[in-house]
């Protein structure tokens, strides 16, 4: 999966917020033609905490038969370790590679907390489990030990971007142990994560202009400093600046920017906001101009 730009699509909604299968099934095949490494759908870009049970069985669903195998279907899974089970059988059923374990819901729990969460999910799933270490959730070393020798936990996507901490687990881990840079536009650490051991990473630009996303992956790939640094300085940190305007532009914002190409995505379901007029605005200059540098067309 390191080799090519992880994907993380967005959920199609219609006007009223409701599901939208048709627009979800052809928003996915298009970011399968962009060829990811992995799609991982019903995670946080897809508004997970947003969708019911049967919402999220659509989602996958769609999601692995659109696949058809080509990449790992990596579902989003989550809450407490009860209800995330639920969901695991879900995309068990469906036909998901694995899953992503994402923070769990509202509370600060202790080091044991954690690896028993990991392990009660473990326990009841065939799928293979990659933690997610955000918000509440961050693991030290001698939890990393633990957790990696759980039958079927394969991974850990970081997203505190604290790489002291990082490289720390990194060493602690077993040599065929994934780690995954989960960082809030990923591309803006990437390089300082690769020097720690961590290559890989999620792309929530891939959501809206792959084209951006898998040009800076092949800059990076190929040490071309140039092309990089300039798509960072250009494209990425403006758009930052922009996501950091306002809480929940992280997915808001990318939903906005998928809907200035004409994809089917619609808004985002509260409790987030889609962008303000003047926002919006600014975010249709900045992606002209990311498509621009890579000659794109909006």
């Amino acid at each position: 999966m390191a080799e090519k730009v992880l994907s993380f699509p967005l959920t199609s909604f219609r006007a009223d917020g409701s599901l939208d299968p048709d627009g979800y099934r052809a928003y996915v095949a298009e970011r399968l033609a962009a060829e990811p490494g992995a799609l991982f759908p019903a995670c946080g870009t897809g508004e997970f905490f947003s969708l019911d049970e049967d919402e999220y069985r659509q989602v996958v669903t769609i999601a692995v038969e659109e696949t058809a195998g080509r990449v790992p279907v990596v579902a989003g899974t989550g809450y407490g370790w009860a209800q995330a089970l639920r969901f695991a059988r879900i995309a068990e059923d469906a036909g998901a590679d694995a899953l992503l374990v994402m923070p769990h819901y509202l509370t600060a729990a202790p080091q044991d907390g954690l690896v028993a969460q990991l392990e009660r999910i473990a326990a009841g799933t065939r799928l293979p489990l990659v933690a997610y270490q955000r918000g509440q959730v961050s693991y030290t070393a001698a939890s990393l030990r633990r957790i990696a020798r759980i039958p079927g936990v394969i991974g850990l996507k970081d997203g505190h971007s604290d790489l002291d901490r990082l490289q720390r687990l990194v060493l602690a881990a077993p040599e065929d142990f994934l780690f995954f840079n989960g960082a809030a536009t990923a591309e803006i650490q990437a390089r300082a994560y690769a020097a720690v051991g961590v290559p890989a990473y999620s792309s929530a630009v891939h959501a809206f202009a792959p084209e951006i996303a898998n040009a800076f992956f092949t800059a990076l790939q190929a040490g071309d400093t140039g092309t990089a640094g300039k798509l960072l300085r250009d494209f990425y940190v403006p758009f930052v600046e922009l996501r950091d305007r306002v809480p929940g532009y992280a997915v808001s914002l990318v939903k906005a920017a998928a809907r200035l190409r004409g994809r089917p995505v619609g808004p985002v379901r509260a409790p987030l906001a889609d962008p303000s007029a003047a926002d919006l605005a600014d975010l249709k200059t900045l992606l002209t101009t990311g498509l621009d540098l890579v000659g794109a067309a909006l």
